[in-house]
């Protein structure tokens, strides 16, 4: 399959932060997969100074229009880890000392840059005929409705990244696309009088993946949906939810072998005695449901039962949990900051990860979690199941235990289930967690086939 790429930047090659490092994850993933990928970005300043490119001049040169002027597009190419590069040079637009701005305000002219960037990148899915595109970040979004108004037979996914930043700009922008008035549309460009770049994305892609199963669904409400959500509810059925996973450093093996899971659980709660303990792991700042917690904990009683609350707290819980500590001493603790030691000695010493209500739509700490072994014991949830799904003890099937009634009598339930959950079989879903890919690679697999299965579909 031939894949062309379009971004603003690319981790290695030019930028840094969340977009880069999906772009080179997803661009690097497809490759290894054995197709033919083309990433398209502009030539920045960062671009021409990066002398481990090996750049080289083309003789592809046209030109686009921008409103009543034409703009000349020189590409320019390299070749790094069996990707090609393409590069939109043109000086005006691009040899900046920053990508978008300088000393914290964009340019004036970032709808002209990125309209023209767009327009060169349709350009040359028109001369090089991939099977399908990808375009990541606001800032490419509106190579969708380029190849759309083009006709051009080539599916487009869009992948967003981040619906905070959205390419909003003035509608007399609108000029520079030289589109039909009918692109300035509610079901098109238009968002409340402006020129919106993301919304732009959305509407005129085929396929539209976010960040994840969980942000899929958070995404079509206020909560994080950054004022798009009617948008992506009313083009629900073309949206994906694809963790764009975590690298291999921010997911570190701990030891979990007797001596070490009896190390940490002292560190914790100092001498542990009686029965063996089961251990529940509480990340504060990615999931909801404190106070069930603490309600759960005072209704069963044994010492058996431990929690470890990792980070800060809502304000509204302070009280229940500075209760709850002194209350079940021994039995409970907190650990506000969690520095690299704190976390080691919690993903050493814990049984299950406890997601009592609703559920933070980055899911790296269960990744972390589940990757060293802890089985989730989640509130059942739209997206939950993208790494979590019921043990069914008859199937044999699943990797967590997940419930669905809601209420402190539902985290107790569940809370029992898992104490009381066999060792084997509580064995058997550590091993799965671990078993479990939470890796880029692993997410551009899921990406590919979604680029599949558009181009199976446009044939």
């Amino acid at each position: 399959m031939k894949i062309l790429i379009a971004a603003s930047e690319m981790a290695g090659v030019c930028g840094e932060g969340g977009l880069a490092e999906q772009v080179a994850a997803a661009a690097y993933g497809l490759a290894a997969g054995g197709h033919a990928v083309t990433v398209v970005l502009p030539f920045h300043r960062q671009v021409r100074e990066n002398k481990a490119l090996g750049l080289k001049r083309t003789r592809t040169r046209f030109a686009v229009q921008m409103g009543d002027l034409e703009w000349t597009c020189d590409v320019r190419e390299a070749s790094a880890r069996g990707i090609r590069h393409l590069f939109v040079a043109r000086d005006e637009s691009f040899d900046r000392s920053g990508l978008y701005g300088v000393d914290g305000r964009d340019y004036d002219d970032n709808a002209a840059r990125f309209l023209f960037f767009s327009k060169c990148v349709a350009e040359l899915v028109r001369l090089r005929g991939p099977d399908v595109a990808g375009v990541f970040g606001w800032q490419a979004a509106p190579v969708a409705v380029f190849i759309r108004a083009s006709r051009f037979a080539v599916p487009v996914v869009f992948a967003p990244v981040s619906l905070e930043f959205q390419g909003n700009f003035w509608s007399h922008d609108f000029a520079l696309t030289n589109l039909p008035g009918s692109f300035f549309a509610d079901e098109g460009m238009e968002f409340y009088g402006s020129m919106n770049f993301l919304k732009s994305g959305i509407v005129f892609a085929d396929a539209v993946v976010l960040p994840g199963g969980r942000f899929a669904s958070l995404a079509m409400t206020p909560r994080l949906g950054c004022g798009l959500e009617g948008v992506l509810r009313h083009h629900r059925s073309k949206i994906h939810g694809i963790s764009p996973g975590v690298g291999g450093s921010s997911l570190p093996l701990v030891a979990r072998d007797a001596e070490a899971v009896s190390s940490a659980r002292r560190r914790l709660f100092g001498q542990v005695a009686g029965p063996e303990p089961r251990v529940f792991l509480l990340d504060a700042q990615a999931t909801g449901g404190m106070d069930l917690v603490f309600q759960t904990i005072d209704r069963i009683a044994t010492p058996a039962l431990k929690v470890v609350v990792l980070g800060g707290v809502p304000e509204s819980s302070r009280e229940a949990l500075e209760f709850a500590i002194r209350l079940h001493a021994g039995r409970f603790v907190h650990r506000e900051v969690v520095e690299a030691s704190t976390a080691a000695d919690c993903l050493a010493a814990g049984d299950f990860l406890l997601l009592p209500d609703s559920m933070d739509a980055d899911s790296a700490f269960l990744c972390l979690a589940m990757k060293n072994g802890i089985v989730p014991v989640a509130r059942d949830c739209e997206g939950l199941e993208e790494w979590v799904r019921d043990f069914d003890p008859v199937s044999g099937h699943g990797c967590g235990l997940v419930f669905r009634r809601a209420g402190v009598e539902g985290v107790a339930d569940a809370v029992k289930r898992a104490f009381l959950l066999p060792d084997a079989e509580k064995q058997m879903l550590s091993d799965r967690c671990r078993a479990l890919e939470f890796t880029p690679e692993a997410s551009a697999r899921r990406l590919e086939r979604v680029f599949l299965d558009l181009k199976n579909r446009c044939q």
